[in-house]
């Protein structure tokens, strides 16, 4: 019986190491899970909710429409932005042609009268001078003739210099500026068909709705999240490897990948490789994960068709070439 008692004891001895044989992980074998990064579309603005066009669940495409807000303020300061341009705009035409046709036309009725006042002042003058020869008039009525002349021909030459004048555009700074203005108001016009466009916001790129935060009515705050999409491509795999494992893997490896539900053959790329250890998180200790530090690997999906669900449990493994 000695020796009976002797192996029974020894056996109940070994049983947790048997246990603990049994419950090792496989050779090669990470675990992990499915990891999403959202994008979440909010408002540069506060604003009431006037539009949602989209429920939770549902597929949109980049450009789409996703929500507006209540926009009145934004459509008159772009009103007004569109008619301080075509003001600055008409300033500028007039002073780029010169004085407008009614005015030139006084500037020639002017120099006509100065001409024609000439014409006469001209045989005035002469008669007079036959006059003082005879002694008829004195001295005095001849400098006035000949002070008419001159007059005539002072008021000629200006108005023919202010008809040139008044057909030239403006000066150069004149121009300069009003150009300067025109440009300031295109801008304020941009600014304001900006600002006016981000009352509503479009989807960036195809994706799946993941969550609205607002209802239809409700006021959404600046910077805050209104909708989150979740695109294909933003879908990653991490896993959590030991240290003794890592030179198995590098970037741009491919992994073969499984989970419960999926289909079978599928595969990922690796695409970055953590320098720095850190605990296994909770989600991924278990009975055959017992690694205090790991360094986490992250993957994309070499097929996005697949209905990767974030927070899925993975199995990573290394394919057959290591390649």
């Amino acid at each position: 019986m000695t020796g009976l008692s002797n192996g029974f004891y020894w056996g109940l001895l070994c049983l947790p190491l048997l246990l603990a044989g049994c419950d090792q992980p496989p050779k090669d074998v990470w675990q992990g899970y499915v990891e999403a990064e959202f994008t979440y579309v909010a408002p540069l603005n506060a604003g009431r909710i006037i539009a949602l066009n989209v429920a939770r669940g549902d597929q949109v495409k980049a450009g789409q429409v996703v929500f507006a807000l209540e926009h009145d303020s934004e459509t008159a300061a772009r009103n007004q932005a569109q008619a301080d341009l075509a003001q600055a705009e008409s300033d500028l035409a007039d002073l780029q042609k010169g004085e407008r046709p009614e005015d030139l036309a006084i500037i020639q009725a002017q120099l006509d009268e100065a001409r024609a006042s000439l014409a006469l002042s001209v045989p005035r003058l002469e008669r007079r001078q036959k006059m003082v020869k005879g002694s008829i008039i004195g001295e005095e009525e001849l400098d006035e003739a000949k002070s008419s002349i001159l007059a005539d021909r002072g008021n000629i030459a200006e108005y023919e210099a202010r008809l040139v004048e008044a057909k030239l555009p403006a000066r150069i700074d004149q121009i300069a500026a009003a150009q300067a203005t025109v440009e300031a108001r295109r801008a304020a016009l941009a600014d304001a068909e900006w600002q006016l466009s981000k009352r509503q916001e479009t989807a960036p790129t195809d994706a799946r709705v993941e969550d609205v935060f607002y209802r239809l009515g409700e006021t959404a705050a600046a910077a805050a999240p209104v909708v989150s999409l979740l695109a294909p491509e933003q879908l990653k795999l991490r896993f959590f490897v030991p240290e003794p494992d890592l030179a198995k893997l590098s970037v741009g490896q491919r992994v073969k990948v499984s989970c419960d539900g999926c289909a079978t053959g599928l595969s990922a790329t690796i695409r970055f490789i953590a320098r720095e250890a850190e605990f296994t998180p909770p989600v991924i200790y278990s009975l055959t994960r017992r690694e205090k530090l790991v360094f986490m690997v992250e993957a994309t999906p070499d097929d996005l068709s697949q209905p990767w669900h974030p927070g899925l449990p993975i199995d990573i493994r290394v394919t057959e070439t290591g390649s």
